[in-house]
């Protein structure tokens, strides 16, 4: 039995890249074969409730995918979108993730999680989504991600938000359209303008 199990859940944690122990249910294994895989080495405990198959590569975007397990409403959004599109060499200390307004934010120890409440269509505009280590990861498109940081430019400083148009700018990961839409969705049209017209 205990065997039946073992391989039931190291084949559920393949499948997911990413497994949290309530996803146990849909294969009903007890939750103490975690334990069990854990001290034996098949499994790795990589955070609060997150494991892999043991040997996983774990790759630099794999906190984005842990994330995307702790918080299944939530969007990779700011200084980790920028991170993810290759836009910031900051490698910011924790995942900011944008969470729908009136959501409780996710628990989190490892990976620490920076929670923005988001609303409406600055919610739901511009995500993509991306299979990072077998997790399918909604992060918010090049476009969106700059609008959102010059409408967070308070928090996470200005001059990030115009190295960040500017980067996308010049290495062609935008039009001009997408960003005049997500400006206006982010309602930071008037703050971005001047910015992109001196890159013009």
């Amino acid at each position: 039995m205990a065997e039946t199990h073992h391989r039931k859940v190291l084949k559920l944690t393949r499948k997911l890249g990413v497994l949290r122990p309530r996803d146990l249910e849909s294969v009903g294994v007890p939750r103490v074969y975690l334990k069990q895989l854990v001290e034996s080495g098949e499994l790795l405990k990589t955070g609060r409730g997150l494991y892999v198959a043991a040997g996983t590569d774990l790759t630099e975007n794999h906190s984005l995918a842990e994330a995307a397990k702790l918080s299944p409403k939530g969007v990779i959004c700011l200084l980790s979108a920028l991170r993810f599109h290759g836009l910031t060499t900051e490698n910011p200390a924790a995942v900011w993730i944008a969470i729908p307004r009136g959501a409780r934010p996710p628990k989190s120890g490892a990976p620490a999680l920076r929670p923005v409440r988001f609303s409406g269509q600055m919610m739901t505009a511009g995500i993509e989504r991306h299979d990072i280590q077998g997790v399918s990861v909604p992060v918010y498109c090049v476009a969106k991600t700059v609008a959102d940081c010059f409408r967070f430019r308070n928090r996470i400083g200005v001059n990030i938000a115009v190295e960040a148009l500017r980067d996308a700018w010049r290495n062609k990961k935008v039009t001009a359209d997408e960003l005049w839409k997500h400006a206006k969705i982010c309602r930071v049209l008037n703050v971005m303008r001047p910015y992109f017209d001196s890159l013009a």
